[in-house]
Order: C-alpha cells, then sequence, then structure tokens
C-alpha cells in the first residue's frame, strides 16, 4: 500500500490518460513522417536562436535609451 493513497486510486499496471497521451504523441512523433521530426527541431533551434538574437537587441537598446537619457538627451530627439 502506498502512504498518502487510497487503494482505488493505484492500479498496478493501470496507465492515466496523461501516460496514453505522452504515448499518442510519441507514436505520432516516430510514425507521422519521414523527415518532420528532423524539420521540427529545426525549426524549434531557429525560433531559440531568433529570440535569443532579438533579446540581445532589447538589451542593447535599453542600454543606448539609459545613455541617452543620462546624457540629457531625450528619446524624441533621436
Amino acid at each position: 500500500m502506498v502512504l498518502g493513497r487510497d487503494r482505488r486510486d493505484v492500479a498496478m499496471g493501470a496507465l492515466s490518460i496523461w501516460h496514453w497521451l505522452i504515448v499518442l504523441v510519441v507514436v505520432v512523433i516516430l510514425f507521422g513522417g519521414g523527415g518532420k521530426l528532423s524539420q521540427l527541431m529545426g525549426d524549434v533551434g531557429k525560433g531559440l536562436k531568433s529570440f535569443k538574437r532579438n533579446v540581445k537587441d532589447e538589451d542593447k537598446e535599453g542600454e543606448e535609451r539609459l545613455t541617452d537619457t543620462a546624457s540629457g538627451r531625450k528619446s524624441e530627439d533621436l
């Protein structure tokens, strides 16, 4: 018996809906097509690179704004 759980909650060998959903996703990914998995991973990699680049650009713009306001220039003057 598992502590803190009722015997009705834990059936040995039974899978919950979450287990079946995970199995279904894995099967669809594996058997859904030949190049789809590699294409999906490539798209995820491109998205991460784009996200990192945009975060760096925003950081640079924020630093420029701080420098401009510290020197007395307003953002409207730029």
